[in-house]
């Protein structure tokens, strides 16, 4: 049965956790992990990233609420690399601290592929909220200047990013998501305080094109990231080269879009499916 829509933070919180298949520590503190969910049947097996939202902030678990998602995915036939990062009130949270993180973890996928057989030629990242604005910077790490402290030498490739009601464009769009998540979030985030060009390499608008196919979706009634946000980030990513659309699901809000009982994320799946065949060809 569909949840009744549209879903509300308590719906997100209360999600039931969902058991890995595997946990793949990448750093020394507790949440430098990542969760490894499989699909039943054999590989190689197309791999999902998946970036929790919640504001860059501590007090929103965040992890623990995707297991269901990444539970749902796997049982689709992915194979789903459920991220955790340091936040906002953790210890070395920030820049570059939680950059870095995101970046250690995505590229941990090249040590793990061949014991679990994962594809590393089929690999999409989603992300919702704050975990929207991490995937598509993920996949611009090839981008990144190489004085910049997150720069590293060989970036893993993602082929697309499907962006649950993230920010693309932290500099243009940094007042709309300050509005649900404090004025002053962004600005801890960055260190804007001692650094002189702070989006330089944390904003995705500032490190385009990837080469990366974007899909920005988001809820018609979303208060925290409305569907005009997206709109104009596709059209900075189109502008610079790459391939972007904005999807607008209809009777949804902001956490509809990662609540698996939704409608909303049976849109969100039938995109999956269609960037994972694109990757295919």
């Amino acid at each position: 049965m569909a949840h009744a829509e549209p879903a509300s933070l308590v719906d997100y919180m209360r999600q039931t956790d969902h058991t890995a298949d595997a946990v793949v520590a990448y750093g020394p503190a507790p949440s430098q992990v990542t969760e490894l969910f499989l699909p039943k049947v054999r590989g190689p097996h197309p791999v999902v990233i998946l970036l929790h939202g919640g504001c860059f902030l501590q007090q929103y678990e965040g992890f623990a609420q995707t297991s269901a998602l990444a539970a749902d995915l796997a049982g689709r036939g992915y194979a789903v690399w459920n991220v955790e990062y340091r936040k906002l009130g953790e210890p070395g949270a920030g820049y570059p601290g939680t950059f870095q993180d995101v970046g250690a973890a995505v590229d941990r996928l090249r040590a793990e592929a061949p014991k679990y057989h994962l594809d590393l030629g089929r690999v999409v990242a989603i992300g919702h909220s704050a975990g929207g604005h991490l995937a598509l910077w993920a996949a611009s790490r090839g981008r990144l200047p190489a004085d910049s402290a997150l720069h590293v030498a060989d970036p893993l490739k993602i082929g697309a990013v499907i962006s649950l009601a993230g920010i693309g464009d932290l500099a243009g769009q940094g007042k709309v998501f300050a509005l649900p998540c404090g004025d002053d979030t962004l600005d801890r985030l960055l260190d804007t305080a001692h650094r002189k060009a702070p989006y330089a390499d944390t904003s995705p608008a500032e490190l385009l094109p990837t080469g990366a196919k974007v899909v920005m979706v988001h809820g018609v009634f979303d208060p925290v990231m409305p569907p005009y946000t997206g709109r104009d980030y596709v059209l900075k990513v189109q502008a610079a080269g790459d391939k972007a659309e904005v999807v607008t699901i209809a009777d949804a809000a902001h956490f509809d879009l990662v609540i698996p009982t939704t409608r909303a994320w049976t849109q969100i799946v039938a995109i999956l499916e269609r960037e994972m065949k694109a990757l295919s060809r």
